[in-house]
């Protein structure tokens, strides 16, 4: 009995796998061999290709689209064989190789500028800590604002730099051996004018000996006035009197040039700036020995220590000149120094740069609108007095009277002319 319906009951001899007629089980029948590659070895899994899905979902259907035959998979998706998968190269070699030469490109113009740019803000952010750190250690004690009478104004910067016999910090040990006495209080040991201008620095050496008026004046802490009665003195005499503004005020009042800053250091701030820059090179043309500044220098070239460059800065009574003579080493010496100080070794060295600053800071006093800039500025005037365009000089002295040197009233009066001009100086010092 035939349990198929009638409709099915022809000869399914040609549907593989739907049974037989026959009682006898159904043969084997042969079934088309489809050639497989082996499977690929396990790498990490990457991003498809789009050749890979395309052609496997033609159509709408997996498994067909441009195989040679329904369900056929070219390993494509995978990477594996021959012109298949994620780099495959010329060769038809895919697998790692194309894997590292799929990777990005480092980005080296993005790099040079995001170091460029990371070395900026450290240097601007240095910087602006130095400028805060050295701006807070200056000492804005001298208020030129008490100064009464004062000249106009002319062209240019004039400072007046006061080098003091100050003891200030400096310790039993220190005095005895940078020979300053342990005298109190303190007294001008040098008294110079620093015209900044553009016809080049001009820095002019006022003896302390010279002789002037004190005019009349404003007590600096008691504002009490106190008129003048064409009292003559030695120069330094008004500093000891009264302290910087009343040495501003004399030195307005004899020489009808105004003053724009006020900067003083001491005796001990003046050897640490030299120690910390290691020394300063002088040539000394003549051999020279004082036992009161405690001076002992041969003739040449050699390196001055701040002990050493102490003592030829204060030595008078070694030189014919007396004061004279000394305020030309004076000048000599605060030019090397500055030349040597304001050198990228010194500058771009931290280890150099902030000793050295630090130094000078701490005993300097300047005017209460001295400004870093306009400190830095008269630096490199002080650098320039010896090279280019720069002059120094003593001011002009026509004779002495009672052991004071007497200043030619005619030479003054020209120089001033051209230091307010801001012109060319011509006029010759002793």
């Amino acid at each position: 009995m035939n349990d198929w319906p009638d409709r099915r009951t022809g000869d399914r001899s040609e549907r593989y796998g739907q049974g037989s007629a026959s009682p006898q089980p159904e043969s084997a029948r042969a079934m088309p061999h489809i050639q497989r590659r082996p499977a690929p070895p396990q790498r990490p899994q990457v991003p498809p290709q789009s050749q890979g899905y395309d052609d496997r979902y033609q159509g709408g259907q997996p498994g067909y689209g441009n195989s040679p035959e329904p369900g056929y998979n070219t390993g494509q998706v995978y990477g594996g064989g021959a012109g298949g998968g994620r780099g495959g190269g010329r060769g038809g070699g895919g697998g790692d190789a194309g894997y590292v030469q799929g990777r990005p490109a480092p980005d080296w113009r993005r790099r040079i500028k995001l170091g460029a740019l990371t070395l900026v803000v450290v240097l601007l952010v240095v910087s602006v800590s130095t400028y805060f750190w050295a701006d807070g250690k200056l000492k804005r004690e001298v208020d030129l604002a008490k100064v009464i009478e004062r000249p106009e104004a002319g062209d240019g910067t004039n400072y007046l730099i006061v080098g003091s016999d100050s003891r200030e910090g400096m310790s039993a040990e220190e005095k005895k051996r940078l020979r300053t006495g342990s005298a109190e209080g303190k007294r001008t040991d040098s008294m110079m004018i620093l015209h900044d201008g553009s016809n080049g620095p001009t820095l002019v050496s006022l003896p302390r000996d010279s002789q002037v008026e004190i005019p009349s004046f404003k007590g600096s802490e008691s504002g009490k006035m106190f008129q003048g009665t064409g009292r003559q003195v030695k120069l330094n005499a008004a500093y000891a009197e009264d302290g910087p503004e009343l040495l501003v005020r004399t030195v307005e009042f004899n020489t009808g040039l105004r003053i724009d800053h006020y900067v003083e250091i001491g005796f001990g701030g003046f050897a640490q700036i030299v120690d910390a820059i290691g020394g300063v090179e002088l040539d000394i043309p003549k051999a020279f020995k004082d036992k009161k500044s405690g001076a002992d220098f041969q003739a040449g070239k050699q390196t001055l220590n701040g002990e050493q460059s102490l003592a030829f800065v204060r030595t008078r009574y070694a030189f014919a000149g007396s004061d004279l003579d000394r305020t030309k080493n004076q000048q000599k010496f605060l030019a090397a120094l500055a030349s040597q100080t304001a050198t990228p070794s010194t500058i771009l060295n931290p280890f150099k740069l902030y000793p050295t600053m630090g130094a000078g800071l701490d005993t300097l006093i300047v005017d209460k609108d001295m400004s870093l800039w306009a400190l830095g500025n008269m630096f490199f005037a002080m650098k320039g007095v010896t090279g280019g365009d720069g002059t120094s000089m003593n001011m002009p002295i026509s004779g002495s009277a009672n052991g004071n040197l007497v200043w030619d009233k005619a030479k003054v009066k020209q120089l001033v002319q051209q230091l307010k001009n801001d012109e060319k100086v011509t006029v010759k010092g002793n």
